[in-house]
């Protein structure tokens, strides 16, 4: 893993979750890291543990994605550091009526969720692009394969991000840059706690990780837990619409749930 996407890695997200998961398992394996989220103190008591556990080096960006500037203030940080890959994990969701939501945090979510991604993919993949090798890993969702009602702006940025990782693959492979679109079903995480999802039937971000890592040399997508693959062996039978009907009712009772 090292030798094919090191030495070292940038995860954004890194704080909690599917991020620090990654984090985890990349420093395991002997990568230097630059870890990327909003809470700095949280980053450097992460930073400070998985470097003196694993013995690698660990860089701490403290900044929020959905601010201009700030993936341009990342690739500036980062043009001496020799990152062959990137996880893109940061992001966050909301669940609910979508004229109950706040217009402005429903933006900000297509920035962090979106425009980020593409700003930081694009920096990072041209300098992979003159060694000759790297890998992309891009968080998708189960629900990215349909809209979903109660939670519209979320999968739609999930969306967008699938499509962005597909598109993007094909035009990398030739040049050494593998790309993994991640869409797992429900975690538990602190997005989940934040978009106000439930947990219950929910992967661990251990779990997403380590499949995830699995699968990069090959690229793709892939579905980690076994939820999420049950839901889409469901949903790729249906028609969109049928999709559509279906990710409402699985909103609902989500909403309800968290009410009762």
């Amino acid at each position: 893993m090292k030798s094919r996407f090191g030495p070292a890695a940038l995860v954004t997200g890194a704080s909690d979750g599917i991020g620090r998961a990654f984090a985890e398992a990349l420093a395991a394996q002997g990568f230097d890291l630059v870890l990327v989220a909003r809470r700095e103190t949280v980053l450097q008591a992460l930073a400070r543990d998985l470097a003196d556990r694993h013995g690698v080096t660990v860089d701490v960006i403290a900044g929020d994605l959905s601010a201009p500037g700030t993936v341009a203030d990342i690739l500036e940080r980062t043009a001496r550091t020799p990152v062959g890959l990137l996880v893109a994990s940061a992001g966050f969701g909301s669940i609910g009526a979508f004229l109950s939501k706040d217009a402005a945090s429903e933006a900000s979510m297509v920035d962090v969720n979106c425009r980020s991604v593409v700003e930081l993919t694009h920096g990072l993949v041209t300098r992979m692009a003159r060694t000759g090798k790297g890998g992309v890993v891009l968080l998708s969702s189960i629900s990215a394969f349909s809209g979903a009602p109660y939670s519209a702006t979320y999968t739609a940025t999930k969306g967008f991000v699938q499509c962005f990782a597909e598109g993007i693959a094909i035009e990398l492979r030739p040049l050494g840059i593998s790309v993994l679109a991640v869409a797992p079903g429900p975690v538990s995480s602190g997005f989940a706690a934040r978009a106000g999802m439930l947990a219950g039937r929910a992967e661990t971000p251990e779990t997403v990780a380590r499949v995830a890592l699995a699968a990069l040399q090959r690229g793709g997508t892939v579905r980690p837990g076994i939820l999420a693959k049950l839901l889409g062996w469901m949903l790729v039978v249906l028609p969109r619409w049928g999709r559509v009907r279906i990710m409402a009712q699985i909103k609902k009772g989500e909403i309800a749930e968290a009410k009762a």
